[in-house]
C-alpha cells in the first residue's frame, strides 16, 4: 500500500512547496519513499509553472533539501482520486479546496482533508503564516519541520509501518 500526500496553500511557491520538499527528504531519511509520494499544489493561478520562492529555496538550502524540479501547479478534482491526505497550509485553502471539492462528484470520499496546523495543535495557531507577505520564511521553516514529523507519524502509523 502507498500513502500520496498533497500540500496545498495559495500559489504554490512558498509554504507548499516548502512542506512537500521537507516531507520528502523526511521520508527519504526513514527509507519510505517507495511507500510514501508527496506533491504540492496551490489554489491560485499567479505563478504557475514557477519554482519555489527565493525565501523557501534559502530556507532548504540552509537545511540542505532539495526542491529540484519542483513548479508551482494548481490543485484539481483529480487530485481528490489521487491522493490520500491533502494538507492545506490555512483555513482560507482549505475552505476553496472543500469548494473545489463539492464540484468533484463522488470524487475525494478516501481523502483525509485537513489544514496543517491540526498537525501542531499545541502552537494554539489556525493557519501557517503566509511569508510571502511578511517575509518570515524561517518561521513558517520551523513549523513545516515539526508538522511534517507529526504528519509521517501518522501516515506510518495508518500504513502499519511503525
Amino acid at each position: 500500500m502507498k500513502a500520496r500526500i498533497l500540500f496545498v496553500c495559495l500559489g504554490n511557491i512558498c509554504r507548499s512547496p516548502m512542506a512537500e520538499a521537507v516531507m520528502r527528504h523526511q521520508v527519504e531519511l526513514v527509507h519510505l519513499s517507495e511507500s510514501i509520494e508527496v506533491d504540492s499544489a496551490g489554489t491560485g493561478d499567479w505563478h504557475l509553472g514557477h519554482p519555489p520562492h527565493e525565501g523557501t529555496r534559502k530556507q532548504l538550502d540552509q537545511h540542505l533539501i532539495s526542491y529540484q524540479g519542483m513548479k508551482a501547479r494548481l490543485v484539481t478534482t483529480g487530485d481528490f482520486e489521487t491522493f490520500d491526505y491533502i494538507v492545506c497550509m490555512d483555513t482560507n485553502n482549505l475552505r476553496d479546496v472543500r469548494k473545489l471539492l463539492s464540484k468533484a462528484e463522488g470524487e475525494g470520499e478516501r481523502t483525509r482533508l485537513f489544514t496543517f496546523m491540526e498537525l501542531l495543535p499545541d502552537k494554539g495557531m489556525a493557519d501557517v503564516p503566509d511569508p510571502y507577505y511578511d517575509g518570515n520564511f524561517s518561521f513558517v521553516y520551523e513549523l513545516v519541520e515539526s508538522g511534517c514529523k507529526e504528519l509521517l507519524k501518522r501516515v506510518r502509523a495508518d500504513l502499519k509501518l511503525v
